[in-house]
């Protein structure tokens, strides 16, 4: 049942990882020191800038597209790394599959708790804050927040979390089998040693 839980949170974490980069369209971390800390004026842009992008309210929105996407991915994933267990017999998989079943509604009500904590977006917006400032000029950030304001910048918000959603669907159908193929072949050599 542990094993189970954490496949499910490891499953869960690797799907909602994807959407959540592609929604925010953050460039890569980079690691905030004393040395990198921001000016107040970049500290004060970046602040705009996240505001111009509703930044929280897309975040909102992105958990609720995760939140829905989530179960299905999850069985699916689990489904596919207990059916290509060569070291599992009919039964064994079935039951298996029985215990996913039977665990999944809990683990999807504990990820729908996490992502309705307001403290996850605060959290999340202390570190994403120095990721802009650290990334982009003052000018640069006045730039976003400008297109952001516009009709079409609008646009990209508003369809963010639905378009992060679907190519994540994508992304696991396009990588699920690979994946599977690649685990088949780790335990078939695991076994073999």
């Amino acid at each position: 049942m542990k094993h189970l839980l954490r496949s499910l949170t490891i499953v869960a974490a690797l799907a909602a990882a994807p959407s959540f980069a592609m929604a925010q369209a953050a460039p890569a971390p980079v690691a905030t020191t004393a040395a990198t800390a921001a000016s107040p004026q970049a500290n004060a842009a970046v602040k705009e800038l996240l505001d111009a992008m509703d930044v929280r309210k897309m975040m909102t929105a992105s958990f609720a597209e995760m939140e829905k996407a989530l179960p299905q991915m999850m069985r699916a994933q689990l489904t596919a790394v207990i059916n290509a267990d060569p070291g599992a017999d009919a039964q064994k998989k079935k039951a298996a599959l029985a215990k996913v079943e039977q665990v999944l509604p809990v683990a999807s009500q504990a990820i729908n708790r996490m992502f309705k904590d307001p403290a996850l977006i605060d959290e999340m917006m202390v570190d994403i804050a120095p990721l802009y400032a650290n990334n982009y000029t003052v000018a640069e950030l006045k730039e976003l927040t400008a297109f952001y304001r516009t009709p079409l910048g609008r646009k990209m918000l508003a369809l963010s979390p639905r378009l992060s959603a679907e190519s994540m669907a994508i992304g696991q159908r396009i990588v699920a089998p690979r994946l599977n193929g690649l685990m088949q072949e780790v335990m078939q050599s695991a076994q073999g040693k």
